[in-house]
């Protein structure tokens, strides 16, 4: 037991310690987090302020100050929800776009076969013919199948 504490003062003898370093380390972490302290504070008095709470103490500039704020904020939500907006139409335009080319080809496909000129039996059809203005067309039909 005596030889393991001889050992351990030993160990500790040439271990240089750096103690000038490590307080220099420790005032300067002390300093940070006080400032980060000050920031969070303040931040959370911006938050209140900005949430209408606690105005009573404000001088005329901070309140000025606010609104200003406030009104910049609202221009700045504003400006992205008509950005967000006109993306969505593009978007919606191209996906028209998209449907028109398809209901093309299939008219063309269905004018080529001309199966819908074909009356057969038992076949009722309405075939409403749109104007250039109105792109749509609204056929129904109705097919028994079997014997009449």
């Amino acid at each position: 037991m005596q030889s393991a504490i001889e050992r351990y003062f030993m160990y500790i003898k040439e271990i240089p310690t750096h103690k000038p370093e490590m307080e220099q380390l420790m005032q300067h972490s002390r300093i940070e987090t006080e400032n980060m302290v000050k920031e969070i504070e303040y931040l959370e008095v911006s938050k209140r302020k900005l949430l209408g709470q606690g105005l009573g103490s404000c001088s005329l500039e901070e309140l000025q100050e606010i609104d200003s704020q406030l009104k910049q904020s609202l221009k700045n939500i504003r400006a992205r929800k008509v950005q967000l907006y006109k993306e969505q139409i593009q978007q919606l335009k191209a996906k028209e776009r998209m449907l028109l080319e398809e209901n093309a080809k299939l008219r063309e496909k269905c004018d080529g076969e001309k199966l819908w000129q074909q009356p057969l039996i038992g076949q009722r059809k309405v075939v409403n013919d749109c104007t250039h203005n109105n792109r749509c067309s609204e056929i129904e039909t109705e097919l028994f199948i079997g014997l009449p």
